[in-house]
């Protein structure tokens, strides 16, 4: 049983919104360590939002200020809110632990941004 379960992506045009749901299941994690990452075609997957060990939240440059990482303790879901998205924001989102856990990769959700 995969633990994390990523869902939400869409075809949606440029500066559409979407929010992205990420489902734990069969264990807990520490709000401290999840994430949301991302991979776009023929590029290396990459870090986008997280939680940081005070409690904050962090982001990748090119995601600052249109994304917001959030959690639902009580249903132990993580979601990504997507606004003001681009064309290159087009890529299948994960969620997982940071740093990563090898074994909690799922499939994905994709994201397609294009009119």
């Amino acid at each position: 049983q995969v633990p994390l379960v990523e869902s939400g992506g869409d075809l949606v045009q440029p500066g559409g919104s979407l929010r992205l749901s990420c489902a734990a299941s069969g264990r807990i994690f520490s709000i401290n360590t999840m994430a949301w990452y991302r991979q776009a075609p023929g590029k290396a997957r990459e870090l986008v939002a997280h939680f940081t060990s005070g409690g904050g939240t962090n982001y990748s440059d090119s995601v600052k200020g249109r994304f917001t990482i959030s959690r639902n303790n009580v249903l132990n879901v993580v979601y990504l809110q997507m606004d003001s998205l681009k064309p290159e924001d087009t890529a299948v989102y994960y969620c997982n632990e940071r740093p990563p856990n090898a074994f909690f990769w799922g499939r994905g959700t994709q994201v397609t941004v294009s009119s």
